[in-house]
């Protein structure tokens, strides 16, 4: 089981950076901006998916742990790794654009927290926000792609084989998210049955194994991408995918049931 989800995470990963680059190219739309978007949402699946579940069986330290733990883990131990791997040339678009968001989602979490709980309400402000900032990468991405196809219009024969291309690079991109979300899946369920038969809490478990475990797909992209010299999408996913995790993950997991917030996580996790 742990050695077929490592091959599910590599081939996965390989496949879906493949594809979310060349589908870049297609349509003219920087790396970047899919690394921010297709890419970090996409490898956000394993967080959505245990968090929900988790709300639905009132698990709220491992909703709430696998988020925190998903983040830290995603800038500590992700960017850091694939930054051993090649040196990142950062955007600095994404320091001033969207580092402010990253650091002012964080923020509203932790104040939404201080109560002891995530109410409905909160879920739903979180959830409106993963909307608000999917149009406004969506009209950035747009406004990319019409610049640089205006000097190409006169060339039909780019058009037409740009055409051809996108289905091929829509597969690679959903059967790598596949292998990933299922290769995560095999290594977490042997770590979570690992942590609960060492008597380890539900916190611990959340903040540590099943963050760690749930945040494999982003490692494994990052890296990839890191090795493919895809810097854009290496860094775009990370950020990306802590974005999503608070607004739409967290969101969600708190309109189904509200959660509860340990308030030892709040001081020192947040």
């Amino acid at each position: 089981m742990f050695i077929a989800g490592l091959a599910g995470l590599y081939f996965g990963a390989e496949w879906l950076v493949k594809g979310a680059s060349r589908f870049a190219s297609s349509f003219n739309i920087k790396p970047v901006v899919i690394g921010l978007t297709i890419v970090a949402f996409g490898t956000s699946t394993p967080e959505l998916v245990t968090s929900v579940i988790a709300s639905i069986k009132h698990s709220s330290d491992i909703a709430m742990g696998n988020v925190i733990g998903s983040n830290i883990a995603n800038i500590g131990l992700i960017l850091g790794l694939s930054a051993v791997v090649r040196p990142l040339k950062i955007d600095m678009k994404l320091i001033y654009r969207e580092m402010p968001i990253v650091v002012g989602i964080s923020m509203l979490l932790y104040f939404m927290g201080w109560n002891g709980a995530l109410s409905r309400l909160e879920g739903s402000i979180l959830l409106i926000g993963i909307l608000a900032y999917t149009c406004y990468v969506y009209r950035i991405a747009l406004r990319e792609s019409r610049t640089i196809e205006q000097e190409y219009e006169e060339f039909e024969e780019f058009i037409a084989a740009r055409d051809k291309n996108i289905f091929k690079d829509i597969v690679f991109i959903v059967i790598g998210l596949g292998a990933l979300v299922g290769g995560a899946h095999l290594l977490v369920h042997s770590a979570i049955y690992f942590a609960r038969v060492m008597g380890i809490s539900e916190l611990v478990i959340g903040l540590t194994v099943i963050a760690v475990g749930t945040s494999i797909p982003e490692l494994a992209t990052s890296m990839v991408a890191a090795i493919r010299k895809e810097s854009d999408i290496s860094v775009g996913n990370v950020l990306g995918s802590n974005i999503f995790n608070i607004l739409a993950v967290l969101g969600i997991a708190a309109i189904i049931q509200p959660l509860r917030v340990n308030s030892a996580s709040l001081r020192v996790d947040m």
